[in-house]
């Protein structure tokens, strides 16, 4: 059964990235080999620091939307505990 995922890549200097795919190791390796995301080219060595199945292509690009919007405080404490995803996805999903 495929799914889509939330993820989100912390680049050398501590930005972190936000997207979303159905299959995020081979998107991780797609942009660890400069491939995907320009914003990710030359941004150094990346590392996956979260990722969270999504039921829907439609639900996973909303709540992409919504985390890209967040603090980066808040950013850090959903990569860190968690807490914020479950929140978001009961404010969308109908």
């Amino acid at each position: 059964m495929s799914g889509w995922y939330l993820y989100m890549v912390r680049c050398r200097g501590g930005n972190l990235y936000t997207g979303i795919a159905t299959d995020v190791e081979r998107r991780f390796a797609d942009h660890q080999a400069n491939k995907g995301a320009k914003y990710l080219r030359g941004k150094g060595r990346l590392k996956l620091v979260f990722k969270k199945r999504i039921d829907s292509h439609s639900l996973a690009l909303k709540i992409e939307i919504r985390v890209k919007r967040l603090s980066k405080h808040k950013k850090e404490r959903l990569v860190s505990t968690g807490i914020g995803i479950e929140e978001m996805l009961r404010k969308i999903k109908p």
